[in-house]
């Protein structure tokens, strides 16, 4: 099977401001060449990544990627505002799908880290002609459109396949997770905390990683070290950074790890949920007992979620990062033709297999306390994922210092999560099997549609009083919600044990 061309082969990439001129040549990797004068300089923050009208920056729209760096001491810290309103200013929102695409939050957050602070130098990949060589004259080249349309396409399908498989493997990590953080006498009532760590502790990971996708720069042979590179260029070590952040962004595996496996093992309806049983009394599972509390308890239990879960959250991002530029030199470098030619076919048709498993599996189940615990979250879970994918890809962009995407997903999931857990706790309204179709929906659908990791990604990047203000609008909205839909039930007649097998 052939190599299939990134994303960035089809439109502007801005990425890097040392772009080969038209009519040089480039190495393996680097599938398009932009002319320079449609390029246009990046800044470090996530507004400004996302404003860029490239393929690329389909990517971008994922905050994930394009967040700005937390730790910068020496200047003030670029947004991700600043950016998205100077590339809307000259070309409009809405001039094509690729553009949107690099409003993708995973990949439009830039890294966790202001990596110029440390020993690790970044090199230029793309190759120059030699300088005794002659130039070669200017030729417009044919364009091919039908081989433009199938890469475009193949692309997109791989990407839907990484996103469907990654999916359901962060579904099943925060299921085992929060099954393991269930004992007696447990220090932290709500259980999908360490599944918030997890997953956002692997995004910043990602987004400072300089090495797992290093082939991608095209030119890569091995024989060069970050270490070769001297401390003291910054200005070389920013531009082969945000060359490299660029490329990543087209990368379907990369769009998977970060928006599919980090999306879905994270859950910000799960998070809103713990929060609301604690400022209700609730207990978390049916088997344990409720002890009577005043308000002001309650009240306490409720910040005391939020203190754990946000601040642990944003913590854990930074701390990811902290860990890539560590393992640096120790991280491998995935093969250019092993994800081209390999990895990319094998995880689209076991996406589809995975996917196909667990729907037979449900249908026929070795047990059926599997269907409620695992087979119909595994079910919902891609579909939630993929509905993420396209509301960050189409409105992230819109509001740069409001995500809408991001915003919009977490508070429809922690909605639909509310009515599904009154419905599935409501006494003659869902038998075993409805209840069962409930875990699935609140676990998968419900857990992928809404994330953490992302969203503590624009948090960081953001700038600060847009972060407070979105921060506080996402949690505000989403617990009064929970309060009018789950509080109606539980301050009413209480809520029932749930008729499945939990």
């Amino acid at each position: 099977m052939s190599a299939i061309p990134r994303l960035d082969a089809f439109i502007d990439s801005d990425d890097s401001d040392e772009s080969p001129e038209r009519g040089s040549r480039t190495t393996r990797g680097t599938y398009a060449r932009v002319p320079q004068s449609r390029q246009r300089p990046l800044s470090n923050n996530l507004e400004d990544v996302r404003r860029t009208p490239s393929l690329a920056e389909e990517g971008a729209n994922l905050n994930e990627l394009n967040a700005p760096s937390p730790i910068n001491a020496r200047t003030r810290r670029a947004s991700l505002e600043s950016g998205q309103r100077r590339a809307s200013s000259s070309l409009g929102y809405a001039r094509n799908a690729s553009w949107r695409q690099g409003h993708l939050t995973e990949l439009a957050a830039p890294p966790p880290i202001d990596r110029s602070r440390y020993h690790q130098p970044i090199i230029d990949l793309v190759a120059t002609a030699p300088p005794n060589e002659k130039p070669k004259p200017k030729t417009k080249p044919k364009p091919d459109l039908d081989k433009h349309l199938r890469s475009r396409f193949a692309t997109e399908i791989y990407t839907l396949g990484y996103l469907t498989f990654f999916s359901i493997l962060g579904t099943l990590a925060r299921l085992g997770l929060e099954a393991l953080t269930i004992y007696p006498n447990v220090l932290v009532t709500t259980n999908v905390l360490w599944a918030n760590f997890g997953g956002s502790f692997f995004m910043g990971f990602l987004s400072e990683d300089q090495r797992i996708f290093r082939e991608e720069w095209g030119g890569y042979k091995g024989d060069t070290s970050f270490s070769d590179l001297p401390r003291n260029d910054g200005a070389a070590q920013a531009a082969a950074k945000k060359k490299h952040g660029g490329i990543k962004k087209t990368i379907p595996l990369y769009i998977g790890l970060a928006t599919g496996f980090c999306g879905s093992f994270t859950s910000f309806s799960s998070f809103i949920r713990d929060a609301f049983l604690e400022l209700s009394n609730t207990p978390l599972r049916p088997t344990l007992p409720a002890i009577h509390r005043s308000g002001g308890y309650s009240f306490l239990a409720l910040l005391a979620v939020f203190v754990t879960e946000i601040p642990i959250s944003i913590a854990a991002l930074q701390f990811g990062a902290h860990v890539a530029l560590a393992l640096d030199h120790f991280t491998p470098t995935l093969p250019f033709l092993l994800i081209r030619r390999f990895i990319d076919p094998l995880t689209l048709f076991l996406s589809l297999a995975l996917w196909l498993a667990a729907i037979l599996l449900t249908i026929f189940p070795p047990h059926n306390a599997w269907r409620a615990q695992v087979l119909f979250p595994c079910v919902f879970a891609p579909i939630g994922c993929l509905a993420r994918f396209y509301a960050s890809k189409y409105l992230n962009g819109r509001i740069p210092a409001f995500p809408l995407g991001t915003f919009g997903v977490n508070i429809f999931g922690t909605m639909i999560l509310g009515m599904s857990y009154d419905l599935q706790r409501s006494r003659g309204l869902a038998g075993v099997a409805g209840c069962q179709v409930l875990q699935g929906v609140m676990e998968g659908f419900c857990g992928c549609l809404t994330t953490v990791s992302t969203w503590v990604a624009e948090l960081h990047g953001l700038r600060r009083g847009h972060a407070y203000i979105y921060g506080a609008s996402s949690v505000v909205v989403a617990l009064a919600s929970l309060v009018i839909i789950m509080g109606g039930v539980r301050w009413s007649h209480g809520f029932d044990p749930p008729a499945c097998s939990l």
